[in-house]
């Protein structure tokens, strides 16, 4: 974590905990060195700042947009018109400029993680143990997801087929280490193992009795995460068995064809298992997934032929969710509001359902990886498929999970090419180093152990 990150935590954290600071408090070298851990004394205190956590997680620049946009504009789902001159370079995967959109997510991502940490590693906490554990198991779920988004973007995993052994991203897991005030980039192996001893950690640490609503990390979230990981790292065991576990509980279930539509303007869903809150005051406004979709800005667009993936009594495909604005394909259906307030789901059953096809299927499981397949299309009006197939388990993704975020990597993971490129041409092929972001030019120059990625 570099100094300015650190300023940018700090200067964040003492804002929320000690409101009546003089403007002279605020000086770096003041920050750096204020005792913050007598500020965190009671379980209330450490579950405040876990909320000061996920709002940074709800940012624009996170999951308030851009990494879901990310996902989309670099795939063959949509493109980036650039009406409002955002996502150009994203959608032409021309991503040059290192201090583009690039730099603020990596700061804050890893300012999240650097919250996160401050919850996992204080000691003598007042309260109930078992409360503080879980909330504590909160902190690594996100600092496990965290990693994971980072090396999804920025991790060479992809380029050169680098794999396991390509240069991942910095794993930190202390909020200032005075000792590695520079950290270096671990291999993605490294970083893989990590993340999901993080979420082992995590399962400890949390019971089913003190999970609340799906807006806050649960238990099952952990498991759903860990699901993802392993089936994006093509552990397919491992992913088998977390997402077993979240059908086991028999706590979620599919939305029917009905009710698909409604659910999107609902907060926390039968089929919600992890979602960012937002309401009419606390929400991302105009920077956020509503209006780049279909208001003001509406820079990203459904490629012309996107809905003729889907059948015709499929609701996802249905003027409903994807509607006609001139020439132009709209995802009008998931966050719909225009007062900019729906909660952003992460983490839906349905995708755990699809995990678990996918992971059956790998296992050699392939006629009960076929049912569990077919759930989905059952419950939107869909045709039923006949086989259980990587290319039609990709498709049903494609179709459950689109505008979501899942495209690129789903692309990038099965190692293809990506097929379309705004509206004039094929993308790059699999390997090239698009397929990953440039290290941010300000954290090359603030960190000499920093290594650019290739390309860059």
């Amino acid at each position: 974590m570099t100094k300015k990150i650190i300023y940018l935590v700090y200067s964040a954290l003492f804002i929320a905990l000690i409101p009546s600071c003089s403007n002279d408090d605020l000086e770096p070298t003041l920050l750096q060195n204020q005792n913050l851990e007598g500020n965190i004394s009671t379980v209330e205190d450490l579950s405040n700042l876990l909320n000061g956590t996920y709002s940074w997680m709800t940012q624009s620049t996170y999951y308030g947009r851009d990494i879901i946009i990310y996902g989309e504009a670099r795939s063959d789902n949509t493109y980036s018109t650039g009406e409002s001159g955002r996502f150009i370079s994203v959608s032409d995967m021309n991503m040059t400029d290192a201090n583009g959109y690039a730099l603020d997510t990596w700061s804050v991502i890893y300012t999240t993680i650097s919250t996160a940490n401050i919850a996992i590693n204080i000691e003598g906490v007042e309260g109930d143990q078992d409360q503080i554990n879980h909330i504590k198991g909160q902190a690594y779920v996100i600092r496990a997801l965290g990693h994971f988004d980072l090396l999804r973007l920025y991790g060479q995993q992809h380029v050169d087929n680098g794999g396991l052994g390509a240069l991942g991203v910095p794993y930190i897991d202390k909020f200032k280490d005075d000792n590695d005030l520079l950290p270096g980039r671990k291999t993605v192996e490294e970083v893989k193992n990590l993340i999901l001893a993080d979420l082992d950690k995590a399962s400890s640490l949390m019971s089913e009795t003190l999970n609340g609503t799906s807006s806050y990390v649960t238990s099952y979230t952990a498991k759903a995460v860990k699901a993802r990981v392993a089936l994006y790292f093509e552990e397919y065991i491992t992913a088998r068995d977390a997402a077993k576990a979240i059908i086991d509980s028999g706590q979620f279930s599919i939305l029917d064809r009905d009710s698909y539509v409604d659910s999107w303007s609902v907060d926390n869903a039968p089929n919600s298992i992890f979602e960012l809150a937002f309401d009419n005051v606390d929400n991302q406004g105009i920077n956020g997934l509503a209006n780049i979709y279909r208001f003001g800005y509406a820079d990203i667009v459904a490629y012309n032929d996107f809905t003729s993936i889907f059948d015709a009594g499929d609701i996802r495909g249905t003027a409903s969710m994807i509607d006609t604005d001139g020439d132009k394909l709209r995802n009008i259906g998931k966050y719909p509001s225009q007062s900019f307030d729906d909660n952003v789901s992460l983490i839906r059953y349905e995708e755990i359902i699809l995990i678990y096809a996918e992971a059956l299927l790998e296992t050699g499981a392939i006629g009960d990886a076929l049912n569990w397949l077919n759930m989905i299309p059952d419950n939107r009006g869909a045709n039923l498929y006949t086989e259980a197939t990587k290319e039609n388990i990709l498709l049903e993704r494609r179709k459950e999970l689109c505008f979501e975020g899942f495209r690129f990597d789903d692309l990038a993971r099965t190692k293809q090419d990506i097929p379309k490129l705004n509206v004039v041409s094929a993308g790059p092929v699999y390997g090239s180093y698009n397929y990953a972001f440039p290290i941010p030019l300000a954290e090359l120059n603030a960190n000499s152990n920093m290594i650019p990625n290739k390309g860059y």
